[in-house]
């Protein structure tokens, strides 16, 4: 399908969905319900495989993990006028990066996302700049053994740069996409010689932030 230049990104969204896909994006209309319909989604624990659904098939599988619901929230809010924005928070190599999609509102930046976990979750937009919403990040970032590992985090990644089709309505899974994103300018947050004065998390902090809020039912 041919676009005009001219046309508006959420003109360019809507004519491609189908209209379930738009009745339920349109009711997506703030942070709140974008987030609170990503919490209604059980977590997507890959039974069959690793999967990087775009959000017309996480919709219809009504699953998702975080890069999976971060691509929902940014469509939701690319719907709705906003920029598609996601950012990649990296971890050391020993620990899974988390994404989200990133939004402001009054000059303020926040954060949608899709975990299991306690932490790493929905950031109220009152972050002036994006290293202190990833800053707010950091303590909860951590591994059993209480090491905390997230180290660097990329720009705001605008999806606008590439045609809805190829992310919103795919069928295949995005894999070059991940690459595009994990290949993108990242920021450090620390140094290398800051890494051995980090005060692991503690036997407290490691049980009451274990619990998780959908559960593997799979043998």
């Amino acid at each position: 399908m041919f676009y005009n230049s001219f046309v508006p990104y959420s003109d360019r969204i809507k004519n491609l969905l189908s209209p379930i896909e738009r009745r339920i994006f349109s009711k997506l209309n703030s942070p709140f319900k974008i987030q609170a319909y990503l919490d209604s989604l059980p977590i997507n624990f890959e039974i069959s495989g690793e999967t990087y659904m775009s959000p017309r098939r996480t919709l219809v599988a009504e699953t998702a993990h975080c890069f999976e619901g971060a691509l929902v929230a940014a469509t939701a809010l690319a719907y709705h006028g906003q920029r598609p924005l996601i950012l990649d928070l990296k971890t050391a190599p020993y620990d899974e990066d988390h994404v989200v999609a990133v939004f402001k509102k009054h000059g303020h930046w926040g954060a949608i996302s899709k975990t299991n976990h306690a932490t790493l979750r929905y950031r109220d937009p009152i972050y002036k700049n994006v290293r202190e919403l990833v800053l707010s990040y950091f303590h909860e970032y951590f591994l059993p053994n209480g090491a905390k590992t997230l180290r660097s985090y990329s720009k705001p990644f605008d999806l606008s740069k590439y045609p809805p089709e190829r992310w919103v309505t795919a069928e295949e899974d995005l894999f070059w996409l991940v690459n595009d994103l994990d290949d993108a300018p990242h920021v450090s947050i620390i140094e290398k010689h800051h890494i051995p004065l980090l005060r692991k998390a503690t036997k407290f902090e490691i049980q009451t932030t274990a619990a998780t809020e959908w559960q593997n039912l799979q043998p």
